[in-house]
């Protein structure tokens, strides 16, 4: 699957840009924006030329035959929403687990949560990163022009001072669907 579409994204003239230095090999990756299904083509050529376990969360039950033959080797790992009540863990506990149980982890989130216009982002990656201990890197796919990649690392420090400076980084980057794509106006 991500063979397939870095083709696409190689053959319709896309650019790969990667301002991560080689040393960090996990972290948070929010992926935005996300206004469209065809995100998933810049999502997964990003996910195969950073170089890196790059992986995303979905049910669980998404995983099992036969959409687990195009899932899995996409880099779907499953969460188990059933198995988090019962060991009274948090989704977002389960998921900064992952960074104990996988190496080099790249784990990618949409914080928007929904490709339809939404001004008020899901914070859990943020949660994540500071329960994983690893940083947030802000990854993205500009439509207009017809570049993704692998932004601005952040070290987590101050909640709203970092959701500002996410919020200014994707204030220039134009999705699938402009007006699809919001900032939290909580941040911006």
């Amino acid at each position: 699957m991500k063979t397939l579409c870095l083709w696409i994204f190689k053959l319709t003239g896309w650019k790969f840009v990667n301002k991560v230095p080689a040393d960090i090999r996990s972290f948070v990756m929010i992926g935005a924006p996300h206004t469209s299904n065809y995100d998933f083509v810049p999502a997964m050529a990003v996910a195969a030329l950073c170089e890196r376990n790059a992986k995303f969360v979905i049910k669980s039950d998404w995983l099992k035959f036969p959409m687990n033959l195009i899932m899995a080797p996409a880099g779907a790992v499953g969460i188990d929403r059933n198995k988090i009540k019962e060991k009274k863990q948090s989704t977002t506990d389960a998921m900064a687990h992952l960074f104990e149980e996988i190496p080099d982890l790249v784990l990618m989130i949409s914080p928007e949560g929904t490709r339809k216009p939404n001004d008020e982002w899901k914070t859990g990656f943020y949660y994540i990163a500071q329960k994983a201990g690893v940083p947030l890197v802000l990854g993205y796919d500009d439509h207009a022009k017809k570049e993704a990649g692998l932004g601005l690392v952040i070290y987590l420090t101050n909640f709203e001072e970092d959701m500002r400076k996410i919020s200014d980084f994707y204030r220039t980057v134009t999705g699938a669907r402009p007006e699809n794509f919001r900032l939290d106006k909580r941040f911006s």
